[in-house]
C-alpha cells in the first residue's frame, strides 16, 4: 500500500493535494495576513495592470468577507494608457477603496524633475514614489514583481528592506526559511513585500482563467495604431512618439505588461481570449519584460540600479 510520504513523493497525493495554483494563493494569502498583523500602514501598489490586479484579487480573498485593510497607491506617470486608467478607477469604486496618486506631471509643473530627451518617464517615477511613501508613513508597500521578469527582481526577498531613503541594498538581503518573513525595521526604514514572487507569467494567466478575473482588453489582441522604434511597436501619444520618419500603422497586437506608454511595446499577436494568450505564453522563449519594456533595456543593470535608488 503507497503510503501519503510516497504518493506525496510522487507527486500524486491523492485528493489533498494543493494544484501549483492553490499552493501559490495559500503562499500569497499568508504574506497578505502575516503583513496585516505586523505592520501598521500597510499599501498597495496598484496601477490596473495585470500583477496588481491579481494582487488585489489575492488581498480579497486574504481577508474576505471583511474589507481589505490597506489603501492603494498609484504612482502616475501622466502617459499611462487610457484603458488601464480607466478601469484603476473602476475598480476602486466597485470595492470602495481609497486611492493615492503619485503624480510624475506635479513634479515636473514643479521643477523638481525634468523630462527625458526620450520622452519616457518611467526613471522618473522614483521620487515621486519615495516621498508619498515617508509622507504618509507607510511601513510595508506591496508590489507586483516577479522573480521571473528580470534578474534583478529574481535577487528580491518577499520582503524587502529599504532605509529610510528608501534605498535598497542587495548585502542587507535576509534569509527567508520555511516561510518565516522578517518584518522588523527601524524608525523611517520599510518593507517592499512581494507577494508574487514565486509566481510565472503562465501562472498569472492560468490563475487569472481559473478565477475569471476582469482585465483591461489591452491585454488581448486588438487592432491599433502603433510605430515602431527600438524594435518594438509603441502607441503615439503626446509623450513625443511618434517621430519624423516613424510612420504609422495599423497593426493586430496586445500588450504582455503596461506601463509608461513610451517605453511599453506591444506584440504582434491574434490572443483574443485567455485561451490562446495562455498558449502563446507557454512557447514564448522571452520574457514580458525584456520583450517590451525599453526602460529595461537602458544598461545591463538597469533594474537594479533603479531598485537601489528606491524604484518598485
Amino acid at each position: 500500500m503507497t503510503t501519503t510520504a510516497e504518493a506525496a513523493r510522487e507527486g500524486t497525493a491523492g485528493p489533498y493535494a494543493l494544484s501549483h495554483l492553490d499552493a501559490l494563493e495559500s503562499e500569497a494569502v499568508h504574506i497578505f495576513r502575516e503583513v496585516a498583523g505586523e505592520f501598521e500602514r500597510p499599501v498597495i501598489l496598484f496601477s490596473g495592470g495585470k500583477d496588481s490586479i491579481l494582487m488585489l484579487h489575492l488581498a480579497l480573498k486574504a481577508f474576505a468577507p471583511a474589507a481589505v485593510p490597506f489603501s492603494l497607491l498609484h504612482v502616475d506617470t501622466g502617459h499611462n494608457f487610457p484603458e488601464v486608467l480607466e478601469y484603476r478607477d473602476r475598480t476602486v469604486d466597485r470595492h470602495g477603496l481609497r486611492l493615492h496618486v503619485a503624480s510624475v506631471q506635479d513634479y515636473i509643473d514643479r521643477g523638481v524633475l525634468k523630462e527625458r530627451p526620450d520622452g519616457t518617464r518611467n526613471p522618473l517615477q522614483t521620487l515621486p514614489l519615495t516621498e508619498k511613501i515617508q509622507a504618509e508613513k507607510f511601513d510595508a508597500v506591496f508590489g507586483g514583481g516577479r522573480r521571473d521578469e528580470e534578474k534583478a527582481r529574481a535577487k528580491e526577498r518577499v520582503f524587502s528592506l529599504r532605509d529610510e531613503f528608501s534605498q535598497w541594498d542587495p548585502r542587507r538581503q535576509r534569509p527567508e526559511l520555511w516561510n518565516l518573513y522578517n518584518g522588523r525595521h527601524a524608525p523611517g526604514e520599510h518593507v517592499r513585500v512581494f507577494p508574487l514572487s514565486n509566481w510565472t507569467e503562465l501562472d498569472v494567466w492560468q490563475y487569472i482563467a481559473r478565477e475569471g478575473i476582469e482585465l483591461p482588453q489591452i491585454y488581448y489582441a486588438h487592432e491599433r495604431e502603433v510605430f515602431a522604434r527600438s524594435g518594438m511597436w509603441l502607441t503615439a501619444g503626446e509623450w513625443g512618439g511618434p517621430k519624423d520618419g516613424e510612420p504609422t500603422e495599423k497593426r493586430r497586437v496586445r500588450y504582455r505588461t503596461v506601463g509608461d506608454m513610451s517605453c511599453t511595446g506591444a506584440v504582434d499577436s491574434d490572443a483574443d481570449s485567455i485561451e490562446k494568450v495562455i498558449a502563446e505564453i507557454a512557447v514564448t522563449r522571452l520574457t514580458e519584460r525584456g520583450a517590451t519594456r525599453a526602460d529595461d533595456k537602458m544598461s545591463e543593470a538597469a533594474m537594479e540600479d533603479r531598485k537601489r535608488e528606491g524604484y518598485f
